[in-house]
């Protein structure tokens, strides 16, 4: 049986504890058991931007060692735009996905990897919708705070980790962890350790403590 990959992704902080996630990973799973396919681990991608440049994710990183580490050669996704919402982003990806051999299967759209000239053009109008929805979602948030703003004259967003009770203790922690250790990965196991859990309750990811240590000055 072929193993794979699942690559799931999810764009804001907030939407990590909502349904994308099953939603991604009950599709992948369905297409795996209709092919034949064994899921050797499945990398969860948390609040990061289908427009991040040159791939430089966390969870997409870490996916990219395993293959090149391994017997894997195949990632599993939902939808193309799980893969990027940049259309230069998209076809690099793939461009190095195809340069070492790996493929891309998709649970919505196939033949991602596929060469010939028709199917590249349809493959590149696809992540150009993605694109402009994205950019049409950017637009709509961005208007809708400065409404806000001019009605009330604030627009509070998502609120810092350290905000909320029970979190500045396990901020301190992290302070007094990265000031020790000056890891982020053993930080993040040292968390664990002391029963720290993260404000959705998901193991602590480098990315996201470097992110929360940015935000206090601690980084």
């Amino acid at each position: 049986m072929k193993s794979a990959y699942a690559y799931l992704r999810v764009s804001g902080k907030s939407q990590v504890s909502g349904d994308g996630f099953p939603r991604q990973l009950k599709g992948i799973r369905d297409y795996a058991a209709a092919h034949g396919i064994k899921l050797a681990h499945v990398f969860r991608e948390e609040g990061v931007s289908g427009t991040v440049e040159n791939m430089n994710r966390p969870a997409w990183s870490e996916l990219m060692a395993m293959l090149h580490s391994n017997g894997v050669r195949t990632i599993l996704i939902e939808k193309l735009d799980r893969l990027a919402r940049d259309l230069m982003v998209q076809e690099a990806a793939i461009a190095d996905l195809h340069k070492h051999g790996f493929n891309l299967l998709s649970v919505a759209e196939p033949d991602l990897m596929a060469t010939d000239p028709t199917r590249i053009l349809v493959r590149q109008m696809m992540g150009a919708v993605a694109q402009y929805e994205k950019s049409q979602i950017v637009l709509k948030l961005r208007g809708a705070r400065i409404r806000k703003r001019a009605a009330d004259g604030r627009c509070e967003g998502r609120k810092p980790f350290g905000y909320y009770d029970g979190e500045t203790a396990t901020l301190a922690t992290m302070q007094t962890l990265w000031s020790r250790y000056k890891n982020l990965t053993q930080v993040c196991r040292e968390l664990a350790k002391a029963g720290a859990s993260s404000r959705t309750g998901s193991p602590w990811h480098p990315y996201t403590v470097s992110e929360i240590l940015k935000r206090s000055g601690s980084l």
